[in-house]
């Protein structure tokens, strides 16, 4: 009797803690948003004094400058959300088709395939950033979107998570079922595949979506016109600006202003996360 007391009583210790840890890395991991979103409602002078943790009210006046400012706001708000959907479409589609083709079919060099993909993982960007530069002025293709989305279609990460996600929650058996009723590779694909990994799909799209949202590298040396280059490297250039002009209040309101539409696709498929997280982490 006294053995289940103690034993019910370190599961509701364990429990306890384990929610106190949550709770502070939760309060860690907002508090920067918070002082963020704090310092977007505070004047350039109000940001030189030092953090406060009360709002101020130039958030409006902050708003009205990053408008009626050099930087295109809207203009890159649009261009990052197309290159961002369009990154996350695409990657996340043709690497759930890739990780289908290496998961449900024999074939040779299977295995050498699937090592080179994973091979690819290792090489930065930069590395690679000459080459793809001479490769797209000589197709003609600088100051398009066209190089910010065609590539992020072959990701070898979003590829390795879907083929493990595959590995533990698509049973081989219910593919050769689908086979002996008549169904098409494709239709299988479709219509069995893609409904049971779509919580999957949704935190790659997420991730997918982030990352191509947060890029500043590659669109940096590609985009050359105003009217195209993303949020990012707009950010870049208002820091950038004439430090008698520099203001850290409208700095701070655009980074908040960028950042809400990745707040927003959180939001929307949040319910997802957790499920497409841990569904490769069990074998079925």
């Amino acid at each position: 009797m006294e053995n289940k007391k103690e034993k019910g009583l370190s599961v509701h210790t364990r429990r306890v803690v384990a929610y106190i840890v949550l709770v502070l890395v939760t309060i860690m991991c907002l508090f920067w948003f918070y002082v963020l979103f704090i310092n977007a409602t505070r004047s350039n002078s109000e940001l030189n004094k030092g953090f406060t943790v009360i709002p101020s009210t130039h958030a409006v006046a902050n708003f009205k400058n990053i408008i009626h400012g050099t930087q295109p706001i809207f203009t890159g708000l649009l261009n990052s959300f197309i290159i961002a959907a369009l990154t996350a479409l695409l990657c996340t589609y043709f690497s759930t088709l890739t990780a289908f083709a290496i998961f449900a079919y024999d074939f040779k060099l299977k295995k050498f395939i699937f090592a080179f993909i994973l091979a690819i993982m290792m090489i930065p960007t930069q590395v690679t950033a000459l080459g793809f530069l001479q490769l797209i002025r000589k197709i003609h293709l600088m100051d398009s979107f066209i190089p910010l989305i065609v590539p992020a279609i072959a990701s070898p990460v979003v590829f390795f998570y879907l083929k493990q996600s595959m590995d533990s929650a698509l049973p081989k058996e219910l593919l050769e079922s689908c086979r002996i009723d008549g169904a098409g590779e494709f239709r299988i694909f479709t219509q069995m595949a893609i409904p049971l990994m779509k919580p999957a799909i949704s935190v790659q799209a997420i991730f997918s979506f982030v990352t191509s949202w947060n890029n500043y590298f590659t669109p940096a040396l590609v985009l050359k016109s105003d009217n195209k280059k993303t949020l990012p490297i707009l950010i870049a250039q208002l820091r950038s600006a004439d430090f008698l002009k520099f203001d850290m209040g409208q700095v701070y309101m655009f980074i908040a202003c960028s950042i809400l539409p990745v707040v927003i696709v959180y939001l929307i498929l949040s319910k997802n996360i957790v499920g497409g997280m841990t569904v490769g982490a069990v074998k079925g």
